[in-house]
Parts: structure tokens; sequence; C-alpha cells
């Protein structure tokens, strides 16, 4: 007879999987949306008694029901992958760059001021040349500042960009009633509306593909530079050990103030790009959240720069397919972000079981 005092063995214990193959993990990535699709739609019937079917149609119409909406969607992916691709080689070298909010918003501030102050003074060229290095210059100093104190001090990034998105909130909004237009509106209205100057050239009748075509080229570079640079090669080896990258004779406080450099020109150009070709104006809310979303796609895409046009090709469609189902049936804007949430909550899963497996115990019984 089994000895009753024995250790009790667990159902299950959770073991490290090796490294998958990447068609099983985008399997199980697939898996996991159709789950979450099937979850939301149940939740769509017995909440709203709405057709679940109709809502998905809703959600691809919101997307691509016209030309003007086709456009707008890729939009909103350009912006979100320009932000992400900014911090994905902060978060690489294992540096938490939260801060991207207030470097986009800090670009566009600089982007702003070139327009409103220059704009009419010199030709329009010269003025989106100025705007260009400008922005640059801003999103980098700004993520530089956190880079600098952590590189010899140690502080926490974490928390310091965090902090520093606070303050360019609070800088954007002191030159929005600086800027005012007209007096009292608190808003800075559209920039230069009838004299253009400032504002990017359009490709044809497309207004935003000016827009996916300089991020898809910063994509591109991205990827040579992360996977085939030697700079790319020393971010990797910092994430890994800082250690193990002194002892190579790698100059880690370098390879910090660097990447954090690149991390807030990328910021910098979004801020361009929102400003100068999209929005005409700034606002505290020009960013648009983009900067926190852009920590979830660089996450899911495994800091890989051509994953994250499909990551945040699914976030951007998430976005204006719920906000879509909101006006159509006229429901509350929390229903269709229970629903992105939902979706959002099945996909972070995934990694669990891309990452890890149970393995369950299996009890036999003992012969007599």
């Amino acid at each position: 007879m089994a000895d009753k005092t024995a250790a009790k063995e667990p159902l299950f214990h959770i073991v490290k999987r090796d490294s998958l193959p990447s068609y099983k993990s985008w399997a199980i990535r697939i898996i996991s949306v159709i789950a979450a699709l099937i979850v939301c739609a149940l939740m769509t019937m017995f909440i709203t008694h709405q057709n679940p079917i109709d809502v998905y149609s809703t959600m691809i119409k919101g997307s691509f029901g016209s030309s003007r909406r086709f456009w707008m969607m890729f939009q909103n992916l350009a912006m979100l992958l320009c932000v992400s691709l900014a911090v994905t080689p902060a978060f690489k070298m294992r540096f938490w760059n939260i801060g991207a909010e207030g470097q986009v918003l800090i670009g566009g501030l600089a982007t702003a001021a070139c327009m409103i102050l220059l704009g009419g003074k010199i030709p329009n060229g010269l003025l989106i040349f100025v705007m260009i290095i400008a922005s640059i210059l801003a999103g980098a100093i700004w993520a530089l500042i956190p880079a600098v104190f952590k590189a010899n001090f140690n502080t926490n990034e974490t928390l310091f960009t965090l902090m520093m998105n606070y303050v360019g909130i609070q800088i954007v909004s002191y030159f929005t009633i600086v800027w005012e237009n007209p007096k009292g509106s608190g808003q800075i209205g559209i920039i230069n509306q009838i004299s253009h100057a400032g504002w990017f050239p359009k490709i044809g009748d497309f207004d935003y593909l000016l827009n996916v075509i300089i991020v898809f080229a910063l994509t591109i570079a991205m990827y040579v530079y992360l996977k085939y640079s030697k700079h790319g090669y020393e971010i990797a080896v910092v994430g890994e050990s800082e250690n193990t990258a002194r002892y190579i004779g790698i100059n880690v406080k370098k390879v910090v103030l660097r990447t954090m450099f690149l991390s807030g020109a990328i910021c910098g150009i979004a801020g361009l790009l929102l400003v100068g070709s999209t929005s005409y104006t700034i606002s505290t809310k020009t960013a648009g959240g983009r900067g926190f979303t852009a920590i979830m796609v660089s996450w899911l895409a495994k800091f890989n720069p051509v994953y994250m046009i499909l990551t945040a090709f699914l976030l951007a469609f998430l976005e204006r397919g719920a906000n879509e189902i909101a006006t159509v049936y006229g429901l509350d804007q929390a229903f269709s972000d229970i629903l992105t949430g939902v979706i959002l909550f099945f996909i972070i899963g995934s990694e669990f079981f891309i990452n890890y497996e149970l393995r369950f115990h299996h009890s036999h019984k003992e012969v007599k």
C-alpha cells in the first residue's frame, strides 16, 4: 500500500519550452485570435443582442468600407508602426523607454513652432527641411535626458521616461495657450490654413501615402540596422548582459546614449508626420496614446520590425473597428473597448503557450 504520508504530487506543472518553430508559434497566435473572436461573439449576443456576424462585418467596413477609410486605416497603422519602431531598439537593449508619448509630443511641438514662427518667412522647401531637423533633434534630446541619468547615475528609466511624458504634456499645454487661435479658444487650430506653409506635399490624390512610404522605409532601415549592423549587434549584447558586453569591450554607456538618441529621433519623426502631414496642428492629444500601444506592438512582435507590421495592423484595425461599432449600433464606447481588451487578452495569453507548456502528472495505480 502506498505511503499515505508521501507528498502529493501536483496535477500539473509548468515547464519552459524549447524554442518553437516559427510556424507553430504563429499557429498558436492565430488560434488565440479565433478563440477571442468566438468569445466576443458570445458576449455580443448575450449583452447587446446584436448579431455578431453583423458586428464583425461593421468592424471590417469601418476600416475598409471606402477609399477614405482605407487610407485612414493605413495612416493609423503607419503612425503606430513608426512609434513602435522608435521604442524597439531601447527595448531590445532592455532600456524600458515608456516615454515615447512625450517624445512624439515634443517632436510635434518643434514642428508646430517652425510652422508658426517661420511660415511665410522662408521658402517652403527650406521650412520643411528645418522642421525635419528640429523635430528629430527635439525628440532625440527629450529621450537623451533620461538616458544620461541612467548611464551616469543608474536611475530607474521606467519612472524617469514616464515622468517625462507628463512634463511634455504640460509644455504643449503652455504653448497651446501662447499660440491659441482664435484667442480664448484654448486650441491652436489649423496652422497656416491658407498658405499651407510647412505642409508636407501630397502624392497624387492620396492624403497619407507619403506617411506610409516614409514609415515603410524606416521599417526596412530598422530591420537592417538591428539585424546586420555592428550597432544592432551591440544593442543585442547589452540587452542580454551588460557584464558580457563590458567583458568583450563594448562601451555600455555609449550604446545606451546612442540607442536612446535614435529612439527619440524616430519619435520626433512621428511627431513631425502627425503635425506636418496629418492634422496640421498640435495639442496634448496629438500622440493619441500611441506611445503606450507601441510597447505592446513591439513586444508581441519580439522586437522584429517586419513582424511589427502585422501586430500594428491588428491593433490599428481593432481600434478603427471598435469605434465603428460604437457609432453604428449606438453602443457605449466602453463596449467596443471591452471587445478590444478581450482580443488583446487572448493574444497576450497566447505568448504563455508559446514559451511554456503544461505537463500533467499521470498517476499509476499500484498493482497488487
